[in-house]
């Protein structure tokens, strides 16, 4: 299998030795030529192949001169709050995300805990390529810690929005079953339940890092977590991926809701609790995401911004329209008022205490919302996915075009993108409709041009 690097970070497969121990220390040890001084803190979500990889990572940037801070198996998030809440030059978490067990891989963060923009991922990538690396005669020292989950959980409980609604959610005695595929959320997610006094139930929480199905938590992997939620008459069912940044929903019915909810609901529960606050709000969400973002922040009076995929992207272009909350289609919320940084512990906190404030079950605060349904289809693909676009781009003379990300074709009430995956050695077609037949027409128009 192919190496993947982007704005994303580094991703390669194992088990035929693509992501070996030189490649992790070379990337290792341009990553600490090019972020400032200081430490950095590391972490990995929990997948066995990592053990080996986040002791090449420490030893390699203590190596040149770097105090590293192990923090152990913790979600993607913990480790971006660990960076941005202390003096630490930056830091880097072993994960591959979604993707497979066979795959494993580094994500770099900045010394603000948001990932590398496209030119600081330049900047390295030269550094890699060229073997500009530096010698440092001081080696550093690593230290481990095992207190992360205190902090993060501790920076959820002092959102004001989730203070306000607390009471309301223990007054519900709600029930959740959980499915972190044993991975890093294996720990946070039932520990944050427990402090929202919501009752867990554990299906694939045992923290091993071995994955009891395809890790990325899309409908067609939840089914035993929908039936363990019918199983215990639970209100919700909560997925998370392996490095716990994206939140997948089962609602009380058994009945997942589709990734592209997740972000709508965070969207609905911060901008209905601020409807008296008359400042001006934005969001900010992806090319990729759904239009019922947009919809709701047209309800609310919000100011509304699409980015290219890639969460710092996202982050950057909230950053700069002051937005009030944002994320990804893929299950991630970004909530400044905590970090900037996909969470799927605060997207479960927001949408908690929507449900709890509305007094309703997950499954009727869903159909209140427009209707739209999406058809996402991926397929192999090694080539330039730029000299696809032109070729597309002349067959809808009379639409909406934007070339940001791939290419995103809107019309009335309807859209279809185009655009290589930042992660995979794919291309990613998604078309959303009003009704289900639509968009998958729209996808196959698109697909018959290429």
């Amino acid at each position: 299998m192919p190496l993947v690097r982007s704005i994303s970070g580094l991703r390669a497969t194992v088990d035929d030795n693509i992501l070996n121990n030189d490649l992790v220390r070379n990337y290792c040890r341009a990553y600490s030529q090019v972020i400032p001084a200081g430490d950095v803190v590391i972490g990995m979500d929990g997948r066995p192949s990592g053990k080996e990889i986040i002791s090449v990572a420490a030893k390699t940037l203590a190596e040149c001169g770097r105090n590293v801070v192990v923090a152990g198996i913790i979600p993607t998030p913990t480790v971006q709050l660990l960076v941005e809440n202390s003096e630490a030059a930056g830091g880097i978490i072993v994960t591959a995300s979604h993707n497979p067990a066979q795959w494993n891989g580094l994500k770099f963060l900045g010394n603000d805990g948001v990932f590398l923009d496209a030119d600081k991922n330049a900047e390295l990538w030269n550094v890699l390529d060229n073997h500009l690396f530096a010698n440092s005669e001081k080696p550093g020292e690593i230290t481990i810690i095992d207190n992360a989950i205190d902090l993060h959980l501790n920076s959820i409980l002092q959102i004001s929005l989730l203070q306000n609604s607390i009471s309301k959610i223990k007054e519900m005695k709600l029930r959740a079953v959980v499915d972190a595929v044993n991975a890093s959320g294996s720990e946070f997610i039932p520990a944050l339940l427990q402090k929202l006094g919501v009752q867990s139930i554990p299906l694939f929480c045992d923290g091993s890092g071995v994955f009891p199905h395809t890790p990325e938590p899309l409908p067609q992997n939840l089914t035993q977590l929908a039936s363990a939620v019918r199983e215990h008459k639970a209100d919700i069912g909560i997925a998370v991926d392996p490095d716990a940044d994206r939140l997948v929903l089962i609602d009380g019915t058994g009945e997942p809701i589709g990734e592209e909810m997740t972000v709508s609901l965070a969207a609905e529960s911060i901008l209905s609790a601020e409807s008296e606050n008359t400042s001006r709000h934005a969001i900010v969400v992806n090319l990729s995401t759904t239009r019922l973002v947009e919809d709701i922040a047209l309800k609310y009076g919000a100011d509304f911004y699409r980015s290219p995929v890639g969460e710092i992207n996202v982050v950057r272009k909230m950053q700069a329209s002051g937005a009030i909350i944002g994320g990804e289609g893929s299950g991630g919320v970004i909530y400044p008022a905590c970090h900037y940084g996909r969470d799927s512990l605060v997207g479960t906190a927001l949408i908690l205490s929507l449900i709890a404030r509305r007094g309703k079950s997950l499954r009727d605060i869903v159909s209140d919302f427009p209707k739209y349904e999406i058809v996402k289809y991926k397929q192999d693909f090694s080539g330039d996915v730029r000299k696809l676009l032109g070729k597309v781009a002349a067959h809808y003379p009379d639409a909406k075009l934007n070339f940001d990300d791939g290419i995103r074709i809107d019309f009335t009430n309807s859209w279809v993108q185009l655009r290589g995956s930042n992660t995979e050695p794919i291309i990613r077609i998604i078309a959303e409709a009003p009704t289900r037949s639509e968009a998958e027409k729209l996808k196959d128009e698109l697909l018959s041009h290429i």
